[in-house]
């Protein structure tokens, strides 16, 4: 006759198995918002690169026209990354405990996408331009960022693997301060007292999403103590 203590390995197994089920459709639920909204807004960019190339050079010089082409293009080209790299990413060997950091990470990631429903304001060619230029340099640098990260990337408060090629040789977060650049032409082109207020507390977010993930990169990767202390978070030499 089988005993319980019999049965207790097949229990644990079974256990086993609903959790790992479990996790695997957390991960795919997961995956959902974020690839639903980069995607959506990558289709509302490539609308808008429709209508310009349907106007261009009516308005703008051959120089600043072309540099907003090449704004328009990275801008796409970084959400259809960040689409794939939201797809195709590999499931977390470790997360975040708590509500926080996940209430962190989505309003952190989202709370931009509110300045663009402020009034767009009057400003000169010169300040458009200058505005244009961050968004087109953010845009790119993000870019390299997300491709270097590859399946690591995360929208969460999560672990992977660690990452220390390209951009992140030098800075621990390279795309977050790829994000802020371009966000920071954002404000430039909507800039109220609204804007900025928004654009500071989405900064404080950031900054707490940078630390809630290296909480647990630290807890699960024994080598990404070494990698902290030889980087810098943001900005070699000075954070």
């Amino acid at each position: 006759m089988l005993t319980k203590a019999a049965f207790a390995p097949l229990r644990l197994a079974s256990l086993r198995l609903a959790r790992q089920q479990e996790s695997r459709a957390y991960d795919l639920v997961m995956r959902v918002p974020l690839l639903c909204w980069s995607t959506f807004c990558a289709i509302v960019q490539m609308a808008s690169l429709n209508r310009y190339m349907h106007d261009i050079g009516t308005a703008l010089p051959f120089a600043a026209s072309s540099i907003k082409l090449a704004m328009m293009l990275s801008t796409i080209g970084f959400l259809l990354v960040l689409a794939a790299a939201v797809l195709l990413r590999a499931r977390p060997i470790g997360k975040a405990h708590g509500l926080e950091p996940r209430i962190s990470a989505f309003i952190g990631t989202f709370l931009i996408y509110v300045i663009p429903l402020f009034p767009r304001r009057e400003t000169s060619m010169a300040a458009e331009m200058v505005a244009t230029v961050l968004i087109l340099v953010g845009s790119s640098a993000a870019v390299a960022a997300l491709l270097q990260l590859g399946g690591s990337f995360s929208m969460m408060a999560e672990a992977r693997r660690l990452v220390t090629s390209g951009p992140y040789r030098y800075v621990r977060h390279p795309l977050y301060l790829a994000e802020e650049v371009a966000v920071s032409g954002l404000v430039l082109q909507f800039f109220s007292i609204w804007t900025i207020i928004i654009f500071s507390l989405q900064i404080a977010f950031q900054l707490r999403r940078m630390h809630n993930e290296e909480v647990v990169l630290t807890e699960i990767l024994p080598e990404y103590a070494v990698y902290r202390n030889k980087t810098a978070r943001l900005i070699p030499g000075i954070y």
